[in-house]
């Protein structure tokens, strides 16, 4: 089946990594290297990290849980201190690329992520940063953000969510995602999956995809 539809991850894809800040900041802190993460992909469907991006829980809360979780393991990592690194700085080139993409396919956008902090807010300064994202967003012709949809990346349903708001299979999809774990549930469904290692990598396997020159 030819391809229909690109679906993209965002944070990570769209923008540099997260976890560079994460080890950036362990580093300054005395951490061992990527202990965030692992606090993250412990108990993946229940700790303060996946209750936060689903909502379940306020900023609040997770500031609270993810310390008593960091504690646990040995060090003292204030959950709001893990908000503030989660925004990277944008990838032009990879932006240019969605542009062609959308002039040939339809365009979806699956991200896990959290809700933006109130203006005023004590965690308005560490998150406000999203916002400046939002006409990235507006170029795709669907968003998921888990936070509104209440289901996460890696659960299938949300890969489901994405091809019928669409209106295409999975088979006619290709999904870009920095995590592996992420593209496992949409290979599975049928998608092509690309995982994103850097900007200039995604971009030449979305090419060959697709067939387009994306620069």
């Amino acid at each position: 089946m030819s391809i229909k539809a690109v679906i993209w991850d965002f944070g990570g894809v769209f923008t540099t990594s997260p976890f560079e800040a994460f080890n950036r900041y362990e580093v300054e802190h005395g951490l061992p290297t990527d202990f965030i993460r692992s606090i993250n992909a412990a108990n993946p469907d229940t700790n303060a990290w996946a209750q936060f991006e689903r909502s379940d829980i306020t900023p609040s809360q997770f500031d609270t849980e993810f310390a008593a979780e960091a504690r646990a393991q040995g060090h003292n990592v204030p959950g709001a201190d893990v908000i503030a690194l989660l925004h990277g700085d944008l990838r032009p080139a990879m932006v240019r690329a969605l542009e062609v993409c959308k002039g040939q396919f339809k365009t979806g956008c699956i991200t896990n992520n959290v809700k933006p902090a109130e203006e005023g807010s004590e965690f308005w300064e560490a998150g406000k940063r999203a916002a400046t994202m939002a006409p990235v967003f507006a170029l795709f012709d669907h968003l998921i953000e888990s936070y509104k949809a209440g289901v996460r990346k890696p659960d299938p349903r949300i890969y489901q969510m994405m091809c019928k708001a669409l209106d295409v299979e999975p088979e006619a999809c290709v999904y870009l995602d920095d995590l592996g774990v992420n593209c496992k549930p949409a290979r599975a469904l049928g998608m092509t999956t690309i995982k994103v290692v850097s900007g200039a990598q995604a971009i030449t396997d979305l090419e060959k995809v697709v067939g387009l020159d994306l620069r």
